[in-house]
């Protein structure tokens, strides 16, 4: 099929900015789609009747009707790279690329390092246009470099906020607005310092993170410290959570199901191994729901979707997993049987346990699934009157299967 959708990048510098090529698709196209700002780039001439159509909000209904006029030449003003964060990526869900021609023009992160002089290569980019400011969390790492989308003028206020509360106000941040256009301005100073309130809504945000010596500094890879999770005590302790996640063999585009997820521990750092993980926790008692949430805000996983009810019941209706945990409720019927009959074909679960009577059904499901069996004991040095000795912890048995 010839493609009849356009997308097109656009810069500060309008129309002057763009290739013949993309001003072609601009000129023939029947349909314009855009923002007011996008669509304003593109004055009327005499005799020009296209139909403009602006982007509501949510964009769901609009996107309905640009698949609805497959065969319309229709061409869609987007802001710098379309696929970055872009409403490229999601009209790439519902057409073929077949049926698209998009071009790109600068993207805010390529003109945001062009100013700095940092290398985007070693840069971490996000967007928090219409997203939760929790995301930030998962970036905040001593030495990094954030290069940041902003929802609006609001933005970079409360990044500052963000970063003095989590002990990163020495942080450098510049605010860049309206880049490669005439009316590109930057602003600079500290986070802790940070007190421009005449801001542009349309702005990037870059962060030189600088961890002070009290700011709580938590790793990406698995293990974080117990401390770091609001819980009850019963949770899958630091060490046998590396172990799970090692076992659950984590896949980028992968999703896992957290079963039984307590405070949420397993699936909070399954997320925080890559932006764009998945993960669902199912729990059935309500003050464990609202300690995951409470994770989920802190360690920057907003996108972890939260079940509340009793497995199995609750596993009906959710998308299929590539990967199961099961911490707590796997004696309980049917909840063994639910989780292997959803897990998709070369999927991993892994279960673990630590009482008699639970090490006993693992065994028996090893008899017929197969799959490793691991005794997990873990002995801390703690104290003991005025000296130190080794307190084991209760050891925990692991089983971990592959569906073939």
């Amino acid at each position: 099929m010839k493609p009849w959708l356009s997308i097109v990048g656009i810069g500060e510098d309008g129309l002057d900015g763009l290739s013949a090529e993309a001003r072609v698709l601009i000129d023939e196209a029947e349909v314009l789609v855009g923002g007011e700002r996008h669509l304003a780039l593109v004055p009327r001439g005499g005799g020009d009747r296209r139909e403009r159509l602006t982007w509501p909000s949510p964009l769901s209904a609009l996107v309905d009707e640009i698949v609805g006029r497959r065969g319309t030449r229709v061409c869609v003003l987007a802001t710098g790279d379309p696929l970055w964060y872009g409403i490229g990526v999601t009209l790439a869900k519902r057409i073929g690329p077949e049926e698209m021609t998009v071009l790109p023009s600068i993207s805010a992160f390529s003109l945001a390092c062009a100013r700095l002089g940092w290398s985007l290569a070693e840069a971490e980019t996000l967007t928090l246009h219409g997203r939760p400011l929790s995301l930030l969390a998962r970036y905040l790492q001593p030495g990094a470099r954030l290069l940041i989308l902003s929802d609006g003028a609001q933005t970079p206020a409360q990044v500052a906020e963000a970063l003095r509360a989590r002990g990163y106000g020495r942080s450098r941040m510049t605010v860049l607005e309206h880049m490669g256009g005439p009316q590109e301005r930057r602003l600079d100073a500290p986070a802790k310092a940070w007190n421009h309130d005449d801001i542009s809504a349309f702005n990037t945000v870059a962060v030189d993170c600088v961890a002070e010596s009290d700011a709580e500094v938590l790793p990406l890879t698995p293990g974080l410290p117990d401390s770091a999770f609001r819980h009850d005590g019963q949770m899958t302790k630091r060490e046998v959570r590396a172990a799970t996640l090692a076992a659950l063999g984590f896949q980028v585009d992968g999703l896992l199901w957290d079963v039984g997820a307590g405070c949420g521990s397993v699936a909070v750092e399954w997320m925080r191994m890559a932006p764009q993980a998945r993960a669902i926790a199912i729990e059935r008692k309500p003050a464990r729901v609202e300690m995951i949430r409470a994770n989920v805000e802190k360690l920057g996983t907003p996108h972890l979707k939260i079940v509340e009810g009793e497995v199995p019941d609750a596993l009906a209706g959710l998308e299929l997993p590539d990967a199961i945990f099961i911490g707590g409720g796997l004696t309980r019927n049917g909840v063994f049987e639910a989780c292997w009959e959803a897990l998709k074909p070369g999927g991993r679960l892994v279960a673990n346990v630590v009482t008699l009577g639970s090490e006993a059904k693992l065994f028996a499901l090893r008899e017929t699934y197969g799959g490793e069996m691991t005794r997990i004991a873990i002995t801390r040095a703690e104290p003991v009157g005025p000296h130190m000795g080794w307190r084991p912890a209760m050891p925990v048995t692991q089983w971990s299967v592959r569906k073939s």
